[in-house]
């Protein structure tokens, strides 16, 4: 998958909020594209609400693997302001993706809340950047979480495609993007 990743303005410095927001951009990407991945490879999904769960899990995800891979760059001050825009954009696409697919609501507070579980939840897990990030366990983890939103046609193979094909692709979309943001 290609995402963008280069400033227009190179000799600029990047605010850590606008790093938050270009990382925010690439994350809803990831998260439509794991999506349709799954669709076009035969997985079930029924309706625009059950689609959106599942960018949702994508999102939480890579918001957490984006936090993981990004740790040293910041000191903590930094790091809290990169992770609120970060989650605020991601939030924010959610909200109007809801609204626009499912119907008026606040649906803000609840992408925050499971985002907010997600990270306590990944974090329980190991990654190690030299052993190819994010441990077995947390890649299976994600995989059941994704398998839950996800109709029933292939559903037990679900867990398997993304441990083994959408989680590669995205650490290798945000491994691209990386070392090109923080330049």
């Amino acid at each position: 998958m290609r995402v963008k990743s280069k400033w227009h303005n190179k000799d600029k410095t990047h605010s850590v909020e606008e790093l938050g927001g270009a990382f925010a951009f690439i994350a809803v990407r990831i998260a439509q594209n794991g999506t349709l991945n799954l669709e076009n490879n035969d997985f079930q999904t029924d309706t625009a609400a059950q689609r959106i769960e599942i960018m949702t899990e994508f999102l939480c995800f890579t918001v957490h693997i984006i936090d993981r891979m990004t740790i040293e760059k910041f000191d903590d001050n930094e790091r809290q302001r990169f992770m609120t825009e970060l989650s605020i954009k991601c939030a924010k696409h959610i909200e109007d993706n809801k609204r626009d697919l499912v119907g008026p609501g606040d649906y803000r507070q609840d992408f925050v809340d499971r985002l907010n579980q997600r990270m306590s939840d990944y974090s329980e897990f190991q990654y190690n950047e030299e052993e190819g990030g994010p441990s077995f366990p947390m890649r299976r983890f994600f995989g059941d979480l994704v398998t839950e939103q996800m109709g029933e046609k292939n559903k037990k193979w679900v867990a398997q495609q993304v441990m083994d094909v959408e989680v590669p692709e995205l650490l290798e979309s945000l491994n691209k993007a990386l070392p090109n943001l923080f330049k």
